[in-house]
């Protein structure tokens, strides 16, 4: 990664504006307006809400808030501060 926090494989599908063909990378996400990659959504749009992050995943905005708070429940959990 480079210091704007992209991949290579990233900035090359923001300068030809395609979308990433790579569907086995974690970091992919089946949302084309965004090149389907999660690393150009964050960029894009800095921080989101839960509504658009659900959006882009497919989930509900419940559903991602659920997650959050096994997340930070587990973050508590083990004591890992921000």
């Amino acid at each position: 990664m480079n210091y704007d926090g992209l991949r290579s494989c990233s900035r090359k599908c923001i300068e030809l504006d395609t979308e990433c063909p790579n569907t086995d990378c974690r970091l992919w996400i089946d949302y084309p307006q965004e090149n389907n990659c999660t690393l150009i959504s964050v960029n894009e749009n800095d921080s989101m809400t839960l509504r658009e992050i659900g959006e882009r995943i497919g989930l509900s905005f419940a559903r991602v808030k659920q997650i959050e708070q096994k997340a930070l429940s587990k973050i508590k959990r083990f004591n890992i501060e921000w």
